[in-house]
C-alpha cells in the first residue's frame, strides 16, 4: 500500500537527494514538499524546492509550501558545504509561483483531508511543525507519524561540538516538537553517520542525460569535494536519504523507545538532544529512536533508488 507523505525540508544537497528518491519511489506518494529555512535562508529554500520539482518533472506534482524565516534562527547557514544557493553546482532560473501558501498551512490542509494517513518527514529544522502546534493544535492528532532527521544520542554534533544542525538552527521549535503529543520517530547522527559513501558512488549514478542523473552529477561531486576540502572527509553521509529510507524500509533499522528533550538555553549546548537513560527514568517516553542500521543494505538500497529515479526521468 502506498504511504502518503509530506516532506518538510531545507534543500540542501542532502535534502535534494531525499526528495529525488521519494518522488519516484512507488512505495510513497509525496503529497507536498514544504520548505523551511536552515541550510539556506527561507526564500532560497522555497526557490530550491520549486526548482527541484520543476526540473525532475514527476508524474504527479506535489504541492509546495513557502518557507518563512524562523524567529529564533542563529546567524548561520550551511553554504560552505552546499554552495551559495544550496544545491552545489546546480543553477536554476527563478520560477515565480502564483498564490504562495505558507508551509504550515499546507500541512494543516492536507492532514485534515487525509486524517491519520500522512507521515510527515522532517528533513530540516522543525520550525513549520512547531508553528502548526502553536497555531492549530487540533491538526496535530491528525498526523499519523512524524519522522525526524536530526539530533544525536552520543555522537558529536555537526553544527557545534554537541548539537546536530537541524536541532541547533531552531532549538526552541525542536524542543516544542519533542514535547508535543505526537507519534515521533527520530533518525539521529548516531545512525545516519554510519551510512557512508565514497566517490565510487559517482560510478553508480544514473546517466547524466536523465533529469535525475543531471542533478546528481552536479551536486554529488561538489559534495565530495567540499567535504574533503572543508572537513577532511573522504566518505560522506547522506543524512536525509537515510532518513527517507527509514520511512520506506523501517525493517533495516533497530528502534528503541526513548525519552528525549532539546536544550534551548545553554551557551555551549544550544540544540543538544538529551535522553533520560537512567536506570529509573523520570521523563516520559516520547519517541522511538533508530539506534542501529544494516549499513550494507542501506547503502545498496539508496544506490538502487538513485538508479531507479534515473530510469523514471
Amino acid at each position: 500500500m502506498t504511504r502518503k507523505i509530506i516532506i518538510d525540508c531545507d534543500p540542501g544537497i542532502d535534502d535534494a537527494i531525499a526528495i529525488l528518491i521519494a518522488l519516484f519511489d512507488p512505495r510513497v506518494e509525496v503529497l507536498a514538499i514544504t520548505a523551511t529555512a536552515g541550510t539556506v535562508e527561507a526564500q532560497q529554500a522555497t526557490r530550491n524546492v520549486t526548482a527541484l520539482v520543476n526540473h525532475l518533472d514527476p508524474a504527479r506534482y506535489p504541492r509546495i509550501g513557502t518557507a518563512t524565516p524562523s524567529e529564533n534562527a542563529p546567524v548561520l547557514d550551511d553554504s560552505h558545504l552546499n554552495g551559495p544557493e544550496g544545491l552545489g553546482e546546480c543553477r536554476f532560473e527563478a520560477s515565480g509561483r502564483q498564490h504562495p501558501t505558507p508551509s504550515e498551512k499546507i500541512i494543516s490542509e492536507l492532514v485534515h483531508q487525509h486524517p491519520d494517513a500522512i507521515t510527515l518527514v522532517c528533513l530540516g529544522p522543525l520550525t513549520n511543525l512547531a508553528r502548526l502546534i502553536r497555531r492549530e493544535p487540533s491538526a496535530i492528532p491528525l498526523i499519523n507519524n512524524i519522522v525526524i532527521s536530526g539530533g544525536s544520542i552520543g555522537y558529536p554534533g555537526n553544527a557545534t561540538t554537541i548539537a546536530e544542525r537541524n536541532m541547533f538552527f531552531d532549538a526552541q521549535s525542536a524542543a516544542e516538537v519533542f514535547a508535543s503529543a505526537t507519534t515521533k520517530s527520530l533518525v539521529p547522527l548516531d545512525v545516519t553517520e554510519e551510512v557512508l559513501f565514497g566517490v565510487d558512488l559517482l560510478e553508480h549514478l544514473p546517466s547524466k542525460f536523465s533529469k535525475a542523473g543531471d542533478l546528481l552529477h552536479k551536486m554529488l561531486p561538489f559534495a565530495f569535494r567540499t567535504a574533503h576540502q572543508k572537513l577532511g572527509r573522504e566518505l560522506i553521509p547522506l543524512y536525509d536519504a537515510t532518513t527517507m529510507l527509514s520511512v520506506m524500509e523501517p525493517e533495516l533499522f533497530e528502534w528503541e523507545g526513548m525519552a528525549g528533550k532539546v536544550e534551548t538555553k545553554g551557551e555551549l549546548t544550544r540544540g543538544a538532544t538529551v535522553f533520560d537513560q537512567r536506570l529509573r527514568r523520570e521523563w516520559p517516553m516520547n519517541m522511538e529512536v533508530a539506534v542501529e542500521v544494516d549499513v550494507d543494505e542501506a547503502q545498496a538500497a539508496i544506490t538502487r533508488s538513485l538508479k531507479y529515479a534515473g530510469q523514471k526521468t
